[in-house]
């Protein structure tokens, strides 16, 4: 048994489920329930940033366009814009960069209204994902029952973020901003917990009180390394977070 499998063993035989995809900077891939469908948390709102990036795009929306905060608009869980007062001027750029790097609920349902839920699972369906969707707006919690729940498989969210770096999702000038936008990514515990000093990566967290998430890229001598880390039942967001990190710490050394 390789160290990579060792490490997924370890964590199902404690009762949490791990899903995996990853494309290897040689084009090969390996995975481990790469097609079961698992809770996206705020993984999805890499989606959310590419149908916005469309929009800008086909001249629908500008990065400069401005919106004024809303007390209505404040909604519990990550991010800062639910302490922040109404009347507040962003831009679009602004509202993306908190969605991207901070994971600010608040910040992605304002965009989700600008480009429109059904727009963003449309691209999604463009881009070849037919298990992955957008079912509801952010709420800092799991969907209750009854409730529409935000889904993703970790080989198509691998499949998407590729499709970033490649300047397919979008223009390659757009592209290139939403690999940017990654980058801005401020939790450094996950697919960056080993990454080398210096080395050029980035991602979108997703995390509930059993969710944990990881979706990006690593920039390697070889090539990027695109990998997809989905978790749930964890027992703790710590130990969540070590699974992903040990798993790209795997995947990395398995390039070297």
């Amino acid at each position: 048994m390789s160290s990579l499998d060792s490490i997924i063993a370890s964590a199902e035989s404690a009762g949490t489920r791990v899903g995996y995809f990853a494309a290897m900077p040689d084009g090969s891939a390996c995975s481990h329930r790469a097609d079961e469908v698992f809770r996206s948390a705020s993984t999805i709102k890499i989606a959310i940033m590419i149908e916005l990036f469309r929009q800008i795009d086909d001249g629908q929306v500008s990065l400069a366009d401005t919106y004024v905060l809303q007390e209505s608009d404040k909604v519990p869980g990550s991010g800062v814009l639910q302490e922040m007062h109404a009347g507040l001027e962003l831009t679009l750029k602004d509202v993306c960069y908190l969605m991207i790097s901070i994971s600010d609920n608040t910040a992605t349902n304002i965009l989700i209204d600008r480009v429109g839920m059904a727009n963003v699972n449309t691209t999604m369906r463009s881009l070849g994902m037919t298990q992955s969707v957008l079912g509801r707006l952010m709420k800092g919690r799991l969907a209750l029952e009854g409730e529409q729940e935000n889904y993703a498989t970790p080989g198509e969210f691998a499949r998407m973020v590729a499709a970033i770096l490649d300047g397919t999702a979008a223009t390659a000038e757009s592209c290139m901003a939403m690999m940017n936008m990654l980058r801005l990514q401020s939790n450094e515990r996950r697919i960056g917990r080993f990454v080398p000093e210096g080395t050029d990566w980035g991602s979108k967290t997703g995390s509930y009180s059993t969710v944990v998430n990881d979706v990006g890229f690593v920039q390697t001598a070889d090539g990027p390394l695109v990998v997809a880390v989905f978790t749930e039942d964890v027992p703790d967001m710590v130990a969540g977070e070590i699974i992903i990190s040990e798993i790209v710490r795997e995947l990395l050394a398995e390039d070297m």
